[in-house]
C-alpha cells in the first residue's frame, strides 16, 4: 500500500476507516447474548450507555472496548501509509460509527470511537481527555457533560502538543459529538439529564 497515489491512498483510508466504524458491537454483542435489539431498548442508542440499561455490565463494557478499538484500529493501520491517511482514517471510523450505512445511518453518539481515534493519533491526548472526564464526571457526575467538556477541549490539548493536522480534525469530530447530544444538551439546561449511578 506504500506506494499508491495520494488521492487513492485518501480514498482508501477513508472508506477503511467508515467500514471499520461501523461495525455496530452494541447492536450485535446484545443479539448475541440473546437480548433482542438494543434499538428497541432505553434511548434507542447502540453504544455502550444504552447496553448498560440492559443490566449487562459486561456487555456494555464489551460494547464500549469495541467502539474504541475500531478507531485505534483503524487510524493505526492507516497510519503506515501515511499521517494524511491516518487522519482520514480517523475521520471515517468516527462517520461510520454515527452513520453506519447498515443500520440506515442511525449509530452511536460517537465518544467510544472518538476516544478510540485520539489513543491511535495522540495517546497523551487520549490521556488527557480521559483526566478531564474523569474530573468532570467526578465533580458533577454527568457522563454527558463530561464527554462534551473533554471534546472541546480536545483539540487545544492537540495543538499545545505540536499536532496541528489532528487538532483540525479534532475541531469538526468535537463538533459532530456535540450535535449527536443535542438532547442531552436540552436535558442538562433543563435539570432533567440523569446523572451517573441514578436509576432514572
Amino acid at each position: 500500500m506504500s506506494d499508491i497515489g495520494a488521492w487513492p491512498q485518501v480514498l482508501v483510508a477513508l472508506v477503511f476507516g467508515y467500514l471499520l466504524g461501523s461495525i455496530p458491537f452494541g447492536l450485535l454483542l446484545t443479539r448475541i447474548a440473546g437480548l433482542g435489539d438494543i434499538r428497541a431498548v432505553g434511548s434507542g442508542n447502540i453504544g455502550a450507555t444504552n447496553v448498560l440499561r440492559t443490566g449487562n455490565k459486561l456487555l456494555a463494557a464489551a460494547t464500549l472496548l469495541g467502539d474504541a478499538l475500531k478507531g485505534t484500529v483503524a487510524v493505526l493501520i492507516a497510519a503506515r501509509w501515511s499521517e494524511g491517511a491516518a487522519l482520514v482514517a480517523a475521520l471515517g471510523a468516527f462517520l461510520g460509527h454515527l452513520f453506519p450505512v447498515w443500520l440506515g445511518f442511525k449509530g452511536g453518539k460517537g465518544v467510544a470511537t472518538f476516544i478510540g481515534c485520539l489513543i491511535g493519533l495522540n495517546i497523551w491526548a487520549a490521556l488527557a481527555f480521559a483526566i478531564i472526564w474523569l474530573a468532570v464526571a467526578f465533580l458533577v457526575r454527568y457522563s454527558s457533560l463530561a464527554a462534551l467538556v473533554a471534546s472541546a477541549v480536545t483539540p487545544a490539548v492537540l495543538f499545545t502538543l505540536g499536532n496541528a493536522p489532528a487538532a483540525v480534525l479534532f475541531v469538526g469530530l468535537a463538533a459532530l459529538l456535540w450535535v449527536r447530544h443535542r438532547a442531552n444538551i436540552q436535558r442538562l439546561l433543563r435539570g432533567e439529564e440523569s446523572r451517573i449511578g441514578s436509576k432514572g
